[in-house]
């Protein structure tokens, strides 16, 4: 058994084989696991009565919905803060993180005809498990359906979006 330390000479073959392992197992695979939707397929995957529309910010899909400025005055803080959410914590986000994993966030703003921005929600691909997506599912179904007669729907989700997802709300719409 030789104790001299290893040459260049005779690292050669192995770093050259670990090389070629690391590059192969690199190489397969990658087109999928980074992939990124377009612009257009991310506003095709929400449906919203409104404006709508989507870019990709890096790794991060950012989706700009209109709110009106009635809901704003009727609603008040409340329905400044769950507007990002009711879009946010859909099917079509998981679906969105399912079919591109190389998508990190989904980032959605809302704001006025004006362009005005009210608030902002991002959510990170890993945020919620399986079953936090169940619940954030039925959360914001309830909301949407029955939100208007229920106010109490609206404040869960808001709740929910908030201990899930970074946010930040235009202080001019939070004095209310």
């Amino acid at each position: 058994m030789s104790t001299a330390p290893p040459t260049p000479r005779r690292l050669l073959p192995a770093l050259a084989a670990a090389l070629a392992l690391a590059l192969g197992g690199c190489s397969e695979g990658t087109g999928t696991e980074l992939a990124l939707p377009e612009a257009e397929q991310v506003e095709a995957a929400y449906v919203y009565p409104g404006g709508l529309e989507a870019r990709i910010s890096g790794n991060v899909a950012e989706v700009r919905i209109t709110q009106s400025s009635d809901q704003l005055r009727r609603g008040g803080r409340l329905w400044a803060k769950v507007g990002p959410y009711i879009l946010l914590f859909t099917e079509p986000t998981f679906q969105l993180f399912e079919d591109y994993p190389g998508l990190a966030g989904v980032r959605v703003v809302t704001q006025l005809p004006d362009g005005t921005e009210v608030a902002r929600a991002t959510l990170a691909h890993d945020a919620l498990t399986g079953v936090q997506w169940r619940r954030a599912l039925n959360i914001t179904g309830r909301a949407r359906r029955d939100g208007t007669e229920r106010v109490t729907l609206l404040e869960d989700l808001v709740e929910w979006g908030e201990e899930h997802a970074e946010f930040e709300y235009n202080p001019r719409y939070m004095q209310r």
